[in-house]
This record gives C-alpha cells, structure tokens and sequence, in this order.
C-alpha cells in the first residue's frame, strides 16, 4: 500500500505543481494577454512528457507499477466521483458570475471561450484514441489514450484559472486539485494507465491555454475556429480547423 501511496503521490504532485507554478507565473504578469507562446505550451509540454517516460519502467510515475499496486492494494475501488466533478470548475465560474463576481471576461466571452476549448480539446482527443487504440487497464477496450475525463477536467480547471486566477490564486488552486483528483480517480478506478492521465492533463492545459492566447492576441478579429463532424468505421468523431487569416 504504501508504494502505492507514493506512486500516486508522486504523480499529483508532478501535476499539481506544474498547474500551480503555471498559475503563479500568471498572475505576476501585468495582463493575461501579455503571455507568450511558450507559456502556453511550457506545461502541456513538461506533462506530455512525463506521459512518455511514465511508459518506460520507473517506479516514479510508471504506468506497471502503478497498476500493480493498485490491483494489489485497491482491486475493489470503484466511485463515480470523476464523472462529475471534472466539470465542477465550470460550474464554479456559473456561481460566481451568479453571485457577481466578475472574472476576465463577460459571461457570454467565457462561455463561447470554453465552447471553443471544449471544440479543441475533444478534436485532440478522440482522433488520438483511434490512433493509438490503447486497451484499456479493466477492460481491453482500446479507448485507453488519453483520458477524455482527465482533458475535460483540466480544461475547466484552466477556464476557471484563467478567469479568476489573477483576482485569488486560490481558485487556481482549487481547480486544478480537483482536475488533478479527476486523474488520480481515474487510475484507482482502473480505467486509465497514467500515461493516459497525464497525458490528458497537457491536452486540457494546452486546448484552454492556446484558445484564450489567441483570443488575446492581435489576432483575434482574424482568428476563427471551425469544426467539421467526421464519420469513419461506425464512428463519429470532431475535427477543429483554426484559421489565423
């Protein structure tokens, strides 16, 4: 038990400070729109990563050892937690708004913001999972990579960072632990390896992060985001097209 507690310690912990430094960088700036590109990516990129090496046989963050242990310590673990509260910074920034509390933008800028990183993060997403058909820790079913719940979960929690971040770092905080309990819950449910979650965690960051920049940007009267349904083998999926002329 105990190296399991620290497998999933560690791998909180490489999310968790990577979001939270994020956030503090942030909110030193003296305007959002003033981050740079590589700010952008600087974290999706550094959780990509860790997804790749959590491939390999590390007893840091590697996806066999965290799967052993928790088969052998945790087998009969099952909540249904993840599927809500992956949405719950959402519904923190729909509270806020309610209660006045204004963010970055209006209300009706933020939601078609989040529309668009919803668009960004499933076209990323679902495409990848039919790519790499990784079979699935309980079942076999090969939808493995990345985690959709762990995506949508950080993408909320950057929507509700970037609005209200810079106002109390402590939404950030609150978001991206509860995005980053989303991808541990997936994981001790068995249905994700944490390559998958970490993964997952980048395409969140990264959908939300590259949305808001270029909505920031100079570009933002040429910038326009189009989405185009896709059907192939039995399967619907989404493409995104994002056009900067």
């Amino acid at each position: 038990m105990n190296n399991l507690r620290i497998s999933i310690l560690n791998l909180l912990l490489v999310i968790s400070f990577q979001t939270i430094a994020q956030a503090d960088s942030i909110s030193v700036c003296k305007e959002i729109r003033e981050m740079k590109i590589s700010r952008a990516i600087k974290t999706p990129l550094i959780l990509m990563s860790a997804s790749a090496f959590a491939f390999t046989d590390t007893d840091f963050i590697g996806r066999a050892d965290i799967f052993e242990d928790r088969n052998e310590n945790f087998s009969s673990f099952r909540t249904h937690l993840d599927d809500y509260i992956q949405y719950a910074p959402i519904a923190g920034v729909i509270t806020l708004n309610a209660l006045g509390v204004r963010g970055q933008n209006k209300f009706s800028t933020q939601m078609w913001l989040l529309a668009k990183s919803e668009l960004l993060m499933n076209a990323i997403v679902y495409p990848l999972k039919r790519i790499t058909a990784v079979p699935r820790p309980d079942t076999g079913v090969p939808t493995s990579f990345p985690s959709g719940h762990t995506a949508q979960a950080f993408v909320a929690a950057t929507f509700m960072h970037r609005e209200y971040g810079k106002q109390n770092p402590w939404y950030s905080v609150l978001a991206y632990g509860t995005a980053t309990s989303v991808g541990v819950l997936r994981m001790m449910n068995n249905r994700h390896w944490s390559t998958d979650v970490l993964m997952g965690a980048g395409i969140g960051i990264l959908s939300t992060n590259l949305v808001y920049l270029l909505h920031n940007g100079k570009r933002i009267k040429k910038t326009k985001l189009f989405t185009v349904p896709t059907y192939q083998n039995g399967n619907f999926g989404l493409k995104a097209i994002i056009s900067l002329n």
